[in-house]
Formats: C-alpha cells, structure tokens, sequence
C-alpha cells in the first residue's frame, strides 16, 4: 500500500466530523441506569447493617435484662433524640407497665463485660 492511497474506512472522513451527543431520552435512561445500578450497591450493605445493628441490640439488651431486671420485659430501640445521644437504648417494662431504661448501648450496640476478680470465666 502506497503513501497516496486512502484506506476505505477514511474515505468518507471530513476533518472536524464528530459524533452527535445522544438525545434527551437517552441521557435520562442512562441517569436512570446509573441510580439503579448504585441503589442495587448500597441498599444491600445498608439493610445488612441495619439487621445486624437491630439483632445485636436485642441480644446485648436480653443480655442487660438478664442481669439488671430479670423479671421484666425488655426491649431495645434505636433512638435519635436519646439522653446520650443518637443509638440503642434498652428498656425494661415492669408488671404494671411502667417503663425503664436499662443503659445506652451505644450507637453501634455492644455491652462490655467486666470480670469479677477471683472468678474464673
């Protein structure tokens, strides 16, 4: 092939020839791609977090409960205007229905346990 010759896919090329952006319908289908794609990414890791949180909130009150209301019933809920600020909080509810905030768990709940000393655990 000589220097003179045009190759068939430039024959038709003019210098300054550029593609026309897509039409208004096609930016919105891809906008609407694009926010299903990153909805179906974090929703998971988000409603994960969540049942995760809501379960060791529950187990960490059962186990607060135990200990500091045995006989009532407990429960833990996530409050955003709490005394100690946003987090789980665990409650006891008496007999007659007076209810009673067990301890803040935290906003990431977890109940630290402190060895008694001379007991072997």
């Amino acid at each position: 092939m000589s220097d003179d010759e045009i190759p068939r896919e430039l024959a038709d090329y003019e210098p300054g020839e550029a593609r026309t952006p897509p039409g208004e319908r096609m930016q919105r289908i891809q906008r609407v791609v694009v926010v299903v794609a990153i909805v179906a990414l974090v929703l998971p890791g988000v409603l994960i977090g969540i049942t995760t949180a809501s379960r060791t909130a529950e187990l960490a009150c059962r186990i607060v409960g135990s200990t500091a209301a045995p006989d009532a019933a407990y429960e833990a809920r996530f409050e955003l205007t709490g005394a100690e600020g946003p987090g789980w909080y665990c409650y006891a509810t008496a007999f007659g229905g007076r209810e009673v905030q067990l301890r803040f768990l935290g906003f990431i709940p977890e109940v630290k346990v402190v060895s008694t000393p001379g007991v072997n655990v």
